[in-house]
């Protein structure tokens, strides 16, 4: 019966989109993604993807590679969204995006795609902290200078080390 099948289903939906709100994109920002993920298309180059957070990206736009290694200037070629090519991806989209002159093995998830002198990789940076005790569900041990713990970035993590203030 359709009322109770495909109809109902069609009324679900109008009113889901109904009642959640469609969230901002923050479009008018510089173009940044997150790189999830990296792969090779033979005969047309690299491919890189992820989430845009932010912004918008045209292709023939000129893109940074940022982070973990020196920073790559490249072109980006194509933009692809659920296996159709577009003009552009923008934020919230999942796309891939094919890049020009850059080698598989020359980028690599943990990185940054972004409009050029936009971004700038950090590799230390001062931080004030709450530790959860164990009761709060946290350490069981206290931590000393030069503690060395996992830290999480967007699409990577790093081996860091703590630094304490004298006298901590």
């Amino acid at each position: 019966d359709k009322k109770i099948g495909e109809d109902a289903i069609r009324e679900l939906m109008a009113a889901v989109d109904a009642y959640i709100p469609t969230p901002v994109r923050p479009l008018d920002k510089p173009f940044l993604m997150p790189i999830e993920d990296v792969f090779s298309i033979s005969g047309r180059g690299t491919v890189v993807t992820g989430r845009v957070e932010r912004g918008v990206v045209k292709v023939g736009e000129e893109l940074e590679i940022i982070g973990i290694r020196p920073t790559t200037k490249t072109t980006c070629t194509g933009v692809e969204m659920f296996r159709k090519l577009l003009d552009q991806g923008q934020a919230g989209d999942n796309i891939g995006a094919l890049l020009r002159g850059v080698d598989r093995e020359g980028v690599e998830r943990g990185q940054v795609l972004a409009k050029p002198g936009t971004v700038k990789p950090h590799k230390k940076f001062v931080a004030e902290a709450y530790i959860l005790t164990k009761d709060e569900g946290g350490r069981h041990t206290p931590f000393f200078t030069n503690y060395r713990p996992q830290f999480y970035f967007r699409t990577t993590d790093v081996t860091g080390i703590v630094s304490l203030p004298e006298g901590t």
